[in-house]
């Protein structure tokens, strides 16, 4: 038996996740608390704010619009929400509600500080780590149903072909009509039969929503023929029950959730642009041309397709397109193998007369990330870069500053992928941990010097084969029995089931 386990499969006594969780982002540099000082500032200005940001500036009244939000339902820090309405030649006006985040947090207070050190959210699976308190995030600024909060709004007219014609960006005052939630709205949304009963309560809900998938299926259909890539990996999620793991879940990307994901990609590119445009050094979200483009092309003649030598999203989505068609049941391990040839994404500043890095992944030349800053350390910041520009005042920030910035949250969101990684095979080792001996029907993910991986059917979790892996291949399927878990360090090991020990 390999190595990859130091010790029998026998957990540490009392093994606790929460702590598991905390211990993991405390290694990789988080601070999972909010420091006394944090507290002290929210319960002697936080609400003192809030009224007074409403009177700053030109803020419109948009609360009878029939505004709506769409999350995974156990969700309470409720950045955007949406409403559309038809128009001329068959527009389409869109209008994303972001929460005003920074309306609550000043530069340079304690919670500014704490955020801009975590950076980002963390999403352990058994615990989430918010970049900003539970008050701030999940109540004050949140856009919470039937409760009026301050938004900036991206408004956006949206042609037949999918083009936008036409955007805006201004605060507004908004009321959220109904949070709804991804699984019931996508199955309504792909079944075509009545609508569910948070949706039917509301008059006019159901057409408004119908009218932002309309608009949603032609962003993406214009975004795939400029060569965005379309990906579909499998990301498991525990279930808990009393604190334990009782089985993993892999959400399935329904149509609610592709009706969101194409609204905050339109309105993140009109932010960019609108930001580029005024000439001031602002945040993007970049993924540069991969440089293991060759490996992509090497990849695809496997499959019989032939690959440009030069990077060629175009191409590269034609090429996975067709084997999502072709072969459905693997397209998650190509994707995941792309994926990680493409590169992960990064923060770069940019300016109006820069060459544009763009997002080789979406096929656009100016993208940011503005849209999650109850979440997101940057997002928070471009709200701050583009509050100035409404506002008619001096940048809150030099190039510099920026720069240093754009590092730190490239850097954080590396960390929280780590600790997040590490989470997700520590909650499998945990469920299978009492396992031992079992068998299970499995695919061969990885083939590499420091072994070989596989992924279960069920429960989807994936470990590494350290008997009878000779001869083993990328998309092979097979049985493995289960002989050895580390829970501490989230290891996995198996054995082919007709190996001996």
């Amino acid at each position: 038996m390999s190595d990859h386990l130091s010790h029998p499969s026998h957990p540490p006594h009392g093994f606790n996740l929460h702590e598991r969780a905390r211990q993991a982002m405390r290694d990789e540099g988080f601070a999972p608390d909010f420091s006394p000082d944090i507290q002290r500032e929210l319960s002697l200005w936080a609400e003192a704010l809030r009224t007074e940001s409403a009177l700053v500036g030109d803020v419109r009244d948009l609360r009878t619009r029939l505004w709506s939000s769409i999350d995974n339902v156990e969700s309470r820090d409720l950045d955007q929400v949406e409403v559309a309405e038809a128009g001329e030649r068959g527009t389409i006006r869109l209008l994303v509600g972001i929460a005003d985040v920074e309306a609550f947090a000043p530069p340079r207070s304690a919670l500014d500080l704490h955020a801009s050190e975590n950076a980002t959210s963390v999403y352990t699976g058994v615990e989430m780590f918010p970049m900003l308190p539970e008050q701030l995030s999940t109540d004050w600024s949140s856009l919470l149903n039937d409760a009026d909060r301050l938004a900036i709004v991206v408004e956006m007219v949206v042609d037949a072909q999918g083009e936008i014609e036409s955007s805006d960006i201004y605060r507004a005052q908004v009321r959220n009509h109904a949070k709804l939630a991804y699984e019931t709205v996508g199955d309504w949304l792909e079944s075509g039969g009545d609508a569910p009963p948070e949706v039917a309560r509301v008059a006019g809900l159901e057409a408004q929503l119908r009218l932002q998938n309309q608009a949603a299926i032609r962003l993406r259909a214009q975004r795939m023929r400029a060569g965005a890539l379309d990906f579909e990996t499998v990301e498991a999620r525990p279930v808990m029950e009393n604190g334990q793991v009782r089985s993993l879940d892999v959400p399935r990307k329904n149509q609610a959730r592709y009706l969101i994901e194409n609204l905050m990609i339109a309105a993140n590119m009109v932010m960019a642009t609108y930001l580029e445009a005024t000439g001031r050094p602002s945040i993007q979200r970049v993924v540069r041309e991969p440089q293991r483009w060759p490996r992509i092309v090497a990849i695809a003649a496997e499959f019989g397709a032939s690959l440009p030598d030069q990077p060629d999203p175009r191409a590269l989505s034609d090429f996975l397109a067709a084997r999502k068609v072709a072969d459905p049941a693997h397209f998650p391990d190509l994707s995941l193998t792309i994926v990680k040839l493409l590169g992960p994404g990064e923060y770069a500043v940019v300016h109006r007369l820069g060459e544009p890095i763009g997002h080789f992944g979406l096929a656009a030349h100016n993208y940011t990330h503005s849209t999650a800053p109850n979440r997101r350390y940057a997002d928070l910041v471009t709200q701050r870069l583009l509050k100035a520009i409404l506002h008619h005042a001096p940048a809150p920030y030099d190039e510099a500053s920026l720069e240093a910035i754009a590092r730190r949250c490239t850097e954080r969101e590396n960390a929280a992928r780590k600790v997040e990684r590490l989470m997700r095979k520590v909650i499998a080792a945990d469920l299978l941990h009492n396992r031992i001996g079992e068998t299970f029907q499995a695919v061969v993910t990885g083939v590499a010097s420091k072994g070989v991986f596989v992924r279960l059917t069920a429960p989807p979790v994936e470990g590494r084969v350290v008997a009878g892996e000779a001869g083993l291949d990328v998309g092979d399927r097979l049985r493995v029995r289960l002989v050895g878990t580390d829970r501490q360090r989230g290891f996995i090991d198996f054995a082919r089931a007709d190996a001996p020990d």
